[in-house]
């Protein structure tokens, strides 16, 4: 239920309040993707600081990534049945606090927790978030100019907070976790004006206690078990054994949302083929980007010798050419809807890394990095929004946090898991002596399989082109058209 005060006019045009309750939402987006790309840079001042240890160090990111990835399908579910707009000023208001924690603790286990409650906060803002937005704008042309901003956002805040960073650590650590609370704090104060008001969901049948249990624990020893791998060793009991946990709990999770008559996640959604595309694409692009993120810094700065304001620089012409798209995206999925634009966007990500291969240790960025970073971006600014457009198109309202949910969940989840798989690869040909050019050659396999994950994207979005009848004309597929196949797989599935 949306409030009239938010609602577009007949004509299109989008009012004050309606601009004021969108830049609410993607403040929130906007704070997710600058923490995650902040902490990153500020790790060796805090294990410096507060004398951490290597694999202490790696739970101040891991911890945030336990949060935000085991919880978000609980979290997306809370957001349809206790109300968007209470759920997303409550979890807003925890990230702020969490924020003030992070800046001012003396400890690495207190640090560790502040970004485990930072990532459980987002893991519902960001569902409730975007089931706000779609459920206030309609499906078609407004909605999917708003997703385009919405996500656009996520890009410009990863972007901004590899700049931010690499300033604010040169000053204190403290600072960039600081950074957060007050922008937070800012939306807190705008959204509790401008969001629109929505019901619970009254006839829903009862609370799925047991799934948001067994959900969040899979979700939570899933995450946890791909982080600790690379340490632990794939083939170590202790990595099997989880593994082998989680598929169990994941078995009994399926087999309660079956029999439950109010399910954390219906399970009819997931036999659409379009929704399947959607969050199988979600975990291929965003597994592929993290992983080259993660080789390309380490290659800039330990064989480069770069700085990390030298290599957040780098990556800025990715960004900056998705926030200078973030207006046209949205009319570009109006002609010629989202399954196009995702597979020629994961087309140009197969270049742009494939194009990585051929750096050396004296690269011209001009000529060898600049190419790969324009065609990653166009490639985020294609793909990430027409996914979300994708995703929750065709979703009735009172099950739009639930999918929203569970797209970011495939998100965060793809990220992890693919990961910890290039990191792995790299480990596994990681020469005996630190020569440059061996440690150079001990990262290509990871490009090559950060390559590949694109190339699995690709492939799954192909899929669903080849269901357009062949004699046809060029017919632009629009988000209605979802709806429309959507709905029918919903009637033929329907629980």
């Amino acid at each position: 239920m949306t409030s009239p005060l938010t609602t577009p006019a007949s004509d299109g045009r989008w009012t004050p309040r309606l601009w004021g309750t969108l830049l609410v939402l993607c403040a929130a987006m906007f704070l997710d993707a600058l923490d995650v790309s902040m902490v990153g840079v500020a790790l060796p001042s805090i294990g410096s600081d507060l004398h951490l240890s290597t694999s202490t160090l790696q739970w101040i990111v891991s911890g945030y990534i336990l949060g935000y990835g085991g919880l978000l399908l609980l979290g997306g579910r809370t957001a349809d049945l206790l109300g968007r707009r209470q759920v997303f000023l409550v979890a807003l208001g925890v990230f702020a606090l969490a924020s003030l924690l992070g800046g001012l603790v003396d400890s690495g286990p207190l640090l560790i927790a502040s970004r485990f409650i930072k990532g459980l906060s987002a893991a519902f803002t960001a569902p409730a978030g975007l089931s706000i937005i779609t459920t206030t704008f309609p499906e078609g042309p407004l909605r999917n100019r708003a997703l385009s901003i919405y996500t656009t956002c996520a890009a410009t805040g990863f972007s901004m907070g590899l700049v931010l960073s690499g300033l604010l650590t040169e000053a204190s650590w403290r600072l960039t976790m600081l950074l957060p609370a007050p922008i937070a704090l800012v939306a807190l104060a705008a959204g509790l004006r401008l969001l629109p008001r929505s019901e619970r969901e009254k006839d829903h049948q009862g609370y799925d206690i047991p799934g948001a249990v067994l959900g969040t624990a899979s979700m939570l020893l899933l995450v946890f078990t791909v982080v600790q791998a690379p340490e632990a060793g794939w083939a170590s009991a202790r990595t099997l054994l989880s593994f082998l946990a989680v598929a169990a709990l994941l078995t009994v999770f399926v087999l309660v949302e079956r029999r439950s008559s109010g399910p954390l996640i219906r399970l009819g959604v997931l036999r659409s083929g379009s929704q399947i595309r959607a969050q199988l694409g979600a975990m291929a692009f965003f597994g592929s980007y993290v992983g080259f993120q993660f080789l390309v810094t380490l290659y800039m700065q330990s064989l480069l010798g770069w700085s990390a304001l030298h290599t957040a620089l780098a990556f800025l012409p990715a960004g900056a050419l998705v926030a200078v798209s973030s207006t046209k995206v949205g009319a570009i999925v109006d002609r010629f809807g989202t399954q196009r634009l995702i597979a020629v966007g994961f087309a140009l990500m197969v270049v742009g890394y494939g194009l990585f291969l051929r750096v050396d240790l004296d690269p011209v960025y001009a000529a060898v990095i600049l190419p790969s970073m324009l065609l990653i971006g166009a490639a985020c600014a294609l793909v990430f929004p027409s996914l979300n457009i994708q995703a929750t198109n065709g979703v009735e309202d009172h099950e739009q946090g639930m999918v929203s949910g569970l797209l970011n969940t495939s998100v965060q989840v793809g990220g992890a898991i693919f990961l910890a798989v290039v990191t792995a690869v790299v480990t596994a040909h990681a020469p005996a002596e630190a020569d440059p050019q061996a440690v150079l050659d001990s990262y290509r396999p990871g490009l090559v399989v950060v390559t590949g994950i694109a190339l699995a994207g690709l492939l799954i979005t192909l899929t669903g082109l080849r269901r357009t009848r062949p004699h046809t004309q060029q017919t632009v597929v629009v988000a209605k058209s979802t709806v429309k196949e959507a709905e029918a797989e919903r009637v033929a599935v329907r629980d």
